[in-house]
């Protein structure tokens, strides 16, 4: 339905445009055939053409074509500057119009955007952006992360685009592979595959692996006997909102306060937040102390090695290659700390 009333309006922003120009052109000619009759053979036809252009161009200039000696000469230069000022304004207006409102100006900011995209490296996609879409790219944002949507449903995007004018985003099927090269999944940290439908999301999940093997992929399933299913073709968590949010009520009423302080962990409006480090082999042999750094930002909580956990690790503890740390930290303790992880 939008893009049938998009077609209908670009239709009648152009039908609009042709008519203004027709017109326009219209009193050029009369005009020209005017002071030509007026003027007699003594001025030329680019005389006369020359003279209704200063004449609707206001610009002010001597009279080229002398209509002093007739008696509703001047009267005829009133009708064709009052008229052709009229039109000029309606034919900038539309042509204005049909700038911003045609197809020309959406291949414009479509293009502009790729050119933006191109330029992008570990950011993340948000494929679908329906509820769960939408939450995910607000808390990306919120937390600082760049990332690219890729929606098929342009009335999600408009309405998307409402409260979040500057960003990036595909009107697009996220299962094409040239869709997903197109939003730099090469270059890309991970991929959200949070489309509506769980055979979307397993296809999804499918063609970012197939595309770049080391790239993180969360998928959202509804039905959990498709979860297997859709790990097996590549996803690297699968998230079903439905069994999350029966775990989530539960412990609302078991374990209120625990819940309470991980919701202020994971808040993307909050300060103080929870993140996961990997540890690469540039950190290999350093303290942890090293994330400190004389700072109080940020708070080592465990560390996960080898498929184990350690709660409360010591600052001495020497880090090793594919470790992970689980940190409580501010935001800006987190661009510090991969300010040190970048400089190592």
């Amino acid at each position: 339905m939008t893009t049938s009333m998009n077609q209908r309006r670009n239709s009648y922003v152009v039908r609009n445009l042709l008519y203004s120009l027709w017109a326009l052109a219209a009193i050029f000619l009369v005009g020209t055939l005017g002071y030509h009759i007026l003027g007699g053979p003594v001025y030329t036809w680019q005389d006369c053409f020359y003279m209704t252009f200063v004449t609707i161009a206001t610009i002010g200039y001597a009279e080229v074509v002398d209509v002093t000696q007739y008696e509703y000469g001047r009267m005829f230069t009133v009708f064709v500057g009052m008229s052709g000022i009229g039109v000029l304004g309606y034919v900038l207006s539309t042509f204005t119009a049909f700038m911003l409102e045609s197809d020309l100006n959406i291949v414009w900011r479509r293009n502009m955007m790729q050119k933006k995209i191109n330029k992008m490296s570990d950011h993340y996609l948000v494929c679908g952006l329906g509820l769960v879409g939408k939450n995910v790219a607000h808390d990306l944002e919120k937390s600082g992360r760049p990332f690219v949507v890729i929606e098929s449903d342009l009335k999600n995007i408009e309405l998307f685009l409402e409260h979040h004018p500057e960003q990036l985003y595909m009107h697009a099927d996220a299962t094409d592979n040239d869709v997903l090269l197109a939003a730099g999944v090469l270059r890309a940290r991970g991929v959200f595959a949070v489309a509506r439908e769980d055979s979307t999301n397993l296809v999804i999940s499918l063609s970012a692996k197939q595309l770049n093997a080391d790239l993180r992929v969360v998928a959202r399933c509804h039905d959990m006997k498709n979860v297997e299913k859709t790990r097996r073709v590549g996803a690297d968590e699968v998230v079903s909102p439905d069994f999350s949010g029966g775990q989530r009520i539960v412990s609302a009423m078991l374990r209120p306060n625990v819940l309470s302080f991980l919701d202020e962990m994971l808040m993307s409006e909050g300060d103080l937040r929870l993140e996961e480090i990997r540890i690469s082999h540039t950190m290999t042999g350093q303290p942890i102390s090293v994330l400190y750094n004389a700072n109080n930002d940020c708070m080592v909580l465990a560390l996960q090695r080898q498929g184990s956990w350690q709660v409360s690790p010591q600052m001495s503890c020497l880090l090793q290659d594919k470790d992970v740390l689980m940190v409580m930290l501010t935001q800006q303790g987190r661009m510090r700390v991969e300010g040190i992880l970048a400089g190592a």
